[in-house]
């Protein structure tokens, strides 16, 4: 047996005992921050807009409940992604000061790995209110197989435990 011969051997034996790329677990994904906070449109926009008509981002992800609005509530999330790219659903529950009914707005998105950061906006008819906050929020982090990767929520979302 050759020197690349064997070579080639000891690398296909690593390869092969080596773990595959899995799906993200919860332990993987970590959300770092989540702000929160009323924004009006005029805060998106860019000095670029004025000579391309597009929205500039500067690099974050945007995603609204009605994309062609910009003026709305928004959840700013900064999310950990060691793993590997995946694409994941959020998925918001909220609570509001005129009605006591949970409202649940969903979010895809997709991360690659490492930091992600993303405004996710609650525009249009789904905040007409700038004046308004929500009583309590969750938001939970959903991977392509349903489960609950990720979840943070504010402090009124839930009794404390008894201790």
């Amino acid at each position: 047996m050759n020197f690349r011969h064997l070579l080639f051997v000891v690398a296909t034996a690593t390869a092969v005992a080596l773990p595959s790329t899995a799906p993200a677990k919860e332990a993987d994904l970590t959300v770092v921050r989540v702000f929160t906070g009323w924004r009006d449109a005029a805060s998106f926009k860019r000095i670029s807009e004025y000579f391309t008509g597009r929205e500039n981002t500067g690099g974050e992800a945007i995603i609204r409940t009605h994309p062609d609005q910009r003026a709305g509530y928004y959840f700013l999330v900064r999310v950990k992604n060691p793993g590997t790219p995946l694409a994941v659903k959020f998925s918001l529950q909220l609570i509001l000061p005129s009605n006591p009914k949970v409202q649940t707005f969903t979010f895809p998105a997709d991360f690659q790995r490492g930091d992600t950061v993303l405004n996710l906006g609650l525009t249009g008819e789904d905040w007409p209110n700038p004046k308004a906050n929500p009583v309590a929020w969750k938001l939970d982090i959903v991977g392509p197989d349903g489960h609950v990767l990720a979840s943070e929520k504010s402090y009124l979302w839930e009794k404390p435990a008894d201790k």
